[in-house]
C-alpha cells in the first residue's frame, strides 16, 4: 500500500522551491548546493531529497512551475470575451506583468539557468516558452489583421512586447509612478501602434511600386 502523504507535502514543497529560487538568483545555480537549500529552508537535507533526486530536479520544477503558471494565466485572459482584440491582448499584457509580481527570483533563475539543465529538460520547458509566445504572437495577429502570416514582422514584433514585460524586474518598482497594469496596457498599445505603423509602412511601399 502506497503511503499517504501529509497533508502539508505540497506547502513544504513549494517552500523548498521559492528558497531556492532565491539561492539560485542570489548566489547562482554552481555555487548552491541541497544542503544549502535545506539550511535556508529551515528542513533537513534528507527532507530536501524526500522531495528531489538532485539539483538538475529542482531547477527544472521552479522554471517548469514558473512557466506552467504564466501559460495558465494568460490562456485565461486569452479565454475570455473582450471589447476588442486590442483590449485582449492588453489584458495579457496585464496578467502576465502581474503573475511575475512576487517571482522575481523564479524569473531570474528562468532567464539565467534554464541552458544549465540536460538537453530533455531544456526541450519540455523551451515548450512552454514558445506557448507563451505562440499566445501573444495570435492575440497581436488578431489585434493587427495584417500581420496574420507576416513572419518577417510578427515575431519581432511579439518578442519586442515580452522584451518590455520579462525585464521589467531589472527597473519597476511597485510604488513608483506606474501601476503594473497600466504599465503592461502601455507596452501593448506601443508594440500594437508599431505593428499598425509597420504595416501601414509595407502596404504604402507595394501600393508605390504599382
Amino acid at each position: 500500500m502506497a503511503r499517504k502523504r501529509a497533508h502539508d507535502y505540497e506547502a513544504k514543497r513549494d517552500h523548498l522551491l521559492h528558497t531556492a529560487a532565491a539561492l539560485f538568483a542570489r548566489h547562482g545555480y554552481d555555487r548552491t548546493s541541497l544542503a544549502m537549500i535545506g539550511e535556508a529552508a529551515g528542513v533537513s537535507k534528507g527532507l530536501v531529497y524526500h522531495y528531489y533526486a538532485d539539483k538538475d530536479a529542482v531547477l527544472a520544477d521552479i522554471i517548469g512551475r514558473h512557466l506552467r503558471d504564466l501559460v495558465a494565466v494568460v490562456e485565461e485572459v486569452g479565454r475570455r470575451d473582450a471589447r476588442d482584440p486590442a483590449t485582449r491582448l492588453a489584458d495579457m499584457a496585464v496578467a502576465l506583468l502581474e503573475a511575475y509580481r512576487d517571482a522575481d527570483d523564479e524569473h531570474r533563475v528562468q532567464v539565467a539557468h534554464l541552458r544549465l539543465l540536460p538537453e530533455q529538460a531544456q526541450e519540455a520547458l523551451k515548450a512552454l516558452e514558445r506557448r507563451l509566445v505562440d499566445l501573444f504572437a495570435a492575440a497581436l495577429a488578431e489585434a493587427e489583421p495584417a500581420l496574420a502570416g507576416n513572419r518577417r514582422l510578427l515575431k519581432p514584433l511579439t518578442m519586442s512586447l515580452f522584451g518590455m514585460l520579462n525585464w521589467a524586474f531589472m527597473w519597476f518598482r511597485d510604488d513608483g509612478p506606474l501601476a503594473r497594469a497600466e504599465y503592461a496596457r502601455m507596452c501593448a498599445r506601443m508594440v500594437l501602434a508599431g505593428a499598425r505603423d509597420a504595416t501601414a509602412g509595407k502596404a504604402e511601399v507595394l501600393a508605390g511600386a504599382r
